[in-house]
């Protein structure tokens, strides 16, 4: 099978190069340092990239700053002068015409705003502090996973590698959901500790390689809460739920991890548009 073993040596390759492109947002790698990254010739390398990740390496700095740019806003209530420093933006000029464009709000206003997303369904004029929860039947899922530790809104290139892994194996199809696994609160575990995993789901007889590793999850209760909007809003969905439905529901948490299910392609959207099913695990009902 070598056209086979050429298609994941180039995704393992062209996984190099985007590491190195997310490892430091303020200071682009050149062509070169690409090219040599993943041991391409720097006459080929832009073609290959774009052609095996859906976009060119500009467009996944800009993705990668911008993610990071609304997580330090909603989050931590930063600046916009210096958002715009640590996230590589020339001038706070620049930064706000960038974030206006993706987001549709200058930064101050969505970083005063608390952000852009809501849960979905919206809340009626009656009950304006409730969303809807589903509690429903999650079927076994198989996944393959790479692992992350940090910031859980920098597991974006952690999945990006995962795509240039998957890809080449023919396993980003339709059929395929994108679950990411936090296994720790971020506002009780330090951020150098927190634990998270990249996955998706894969079919029997897909091994665990590179990193990759396969986790098996049990047919499982969840309590399901969509939210509409940049991911990093979504802890405000958390809060909510543990705060507010949770200790309301008659229901206990299981013993798993919270799961976010990415229902749509934040690459062909703009962020408003990003839906994330956020799923908390419950204990099995009792008779």
């Amino acid at each position: 099978m070598p056209k086979a073993r050429t298609q994941i040596d180039y995704g393992r390759r062209i996984a190099r190069a985007m590491a190195l492109i997310a490892g430091d947002l303020t200071r682009p790698p050149s062509l070169e340092a690409m090219a040599e990254a993943a041991a391409f010739s720097p006459f080929h390398f832009h073609r290959l990239y774009r052609e095996l990740t859906g976009e060119t390496p500009a467009e996944t700095l800009a993705r990668e700053r911008l993610s990071r740019a609304a997580a330090m806003l909603v989050r931590e209530g930063l600046p916009v002068a210096a958002v715009a420093k640590r996230c590589g933006y020339g001038s706070a000029a620049a930064f706000t015409r960038a974030f206006r464009q993706a987001y549709g709000t200058p930064p101050a206003a969505y970083r005063d705003a608390g952000g852009i997303g809501t849960p979905l369904p919206p809340p009626t004029p009656e009950e304006p502090t409730m969303f809807e929860v589903t509690i429903r039947e999650e079927p076994a899922l198989r996944l393959a996973a790479l692992p992350h530790r940090g910031k859980y809104e920098a597991i974006g290139p952690v999945y990006d590698r995962l795509m240039a892994w998957a890809g080449p194996r023919g396993l980003i199809t339709p059929e395929a959901r994108f679950i990411a696994l936090y296994h720790d609160d971020p506002q009780s575990v330090p951020e150098k500790d927190l634990r998270s995993d990249a996955g998706m789901t894969v079919p029997p007889g897909v091994e665990a390689t590179e990193g990759v590793r396969i986790i098996e999850l049990p047919p499982t209760r969840v309590a399901a809460l969509v939210f509409k909007g940049p991911y990093a809003e979504l802890e405000g969905a958390y809060t909510w739920l543990y705060r507010e439905w949770l200790p309301n529901s008659g229901e206990e948490p299981g013993d798993q991890p919270a799961r976010e299910d990415y229902l749509n392609d934040p690459r062909s959207l703009p962020p408003a548009e990003w839906l994330t099913a956020v799923l908390i695990p419950l204990k099995g009902q009792t008779a």
